[in-house]
């Protein structure tokens, strides 16, 4: 049995914090603003694998009125939500997500970010595809006020 989630999330740029995406810090003069590490392709993964298996979201799991989540590291919070999937008994099958920044330009970053991903999802790195795109300086993200990824994930009974 197969079953199919999207996720989505989108982080404020901000100065003074890190850009953490798909576990990899990138340099850049503007930050992820959030509770945790702000990680928004992580987040809109791990929505993704959460929502395929109908246990809600990332909120409900580690919420960020919960201060033990405070500056916590998403790819740690992406291997607990594997965690509860295997529980319902399954596995992640394959995971296709995109981040939407005008910059910091990603493509140097994309195969750690796969890397990082198929570890934390116990999957071989050919199951994880990551795109990056700009919006053409148009919206929120073409004017680096944010950040935002979708995520769909494939999971499967096992």
């Amino acid at each position: 049995m197969f079953r199919v989630g999207h996720g989505y999330d989108v982080h404020k740029l901000v100065e003074g914090r890190k850009c953490i995406i798909g576990g990899v810090e990138i340099p850049f003069e503007l930050g992820l603003l959030g509770h945790s590490d702000a990680d928004v392709l992580l987040h809109a993964i791990s929505d993704s694998l959460l929502g395929a298996a109908a246990l809600g979201d990332i909120g409900k799991h580690f919420p960020d009125t919960d201060p033990k989540y405070e500056g916590a590291d998403s790819l740690k919070l992406l291997e607990q939500v594997v965690l509860l999937i295997s529980k319902e008994g399954y596995a992640v099958g394959n995971i296709d997500a995109t981040v939407i920044a005008q910059k910091p330009k990603l493509l140097p970053y994309i195969e750690k970010m796969r890397d990082n991903v198929a570890r934390a999802c116990n999957v071989d790195v050919s199951a994880i595809n990551i795109k990056a795109t700009t919006e053409e300086k148009l919206g929120f993200t073409g004017r680096l006020e944010g950040i935002s990824a979708h995520a769909v994930s494939l999971i499967e009974k096992i």
